[in-house]
């Protein structure tokens, strides 16, 4: 399975972005699915994640409220929309794919299997 990450960029403070991430090689719909980020010098983070039904959400404190994670099953996508963005959200942002087959969200990194980051850059 190939995760890829893209719609990262460089943006200003109070601006907003989309990520999106597209799965391929299994069917993305039977799991759950996340997105996480690393700052640097920083470990890696949760901040969102997406049952496989689309049913349940869970979000990191720092970011609930500004952004909303989503997926579209029939084109193995997920998304990440990220409005009023403040330069401690500069990070790389990485989407992930869980492990087990009909799972939930999850906060947990080691749930999950990794793809390549996007890099985003807020500037103050």
């Amino acid at each position: 399975v190939q995760l890829q990450a893209s719609g990262g960029g460089l943006v200003q403070t109070g601006g907003s972005l989309t990520l999106s991430c597209v799965v391929s090689g299994r069917t993305s719909s039977d799991y759950g699915m996340g997105w996480f980020r690393q700052a640097p010098g920083k470990e890696r983070e949760f901040v969102a994640a997406i049952s496989r039904g689309d049913d349940t959400s869970l979000y990191a404190d720092s970011v609930k409220g500004r952004f909303t994670i989503s997926r579209d099953n029939a084109v193995n996508t997920l998304y990440l929309q990220m409005s009023s963005l403040k330069p401690d959200d500069t990070a790389v942002y990485y989407c992930a794919r869980r492990y087990s087959k009909w799972s939930g969200a999850s906060r947990n990194a080691g749930d999950y299997l990794w793809g390549q980051g996007t890099l985003v850059t807020v500037s103050s």
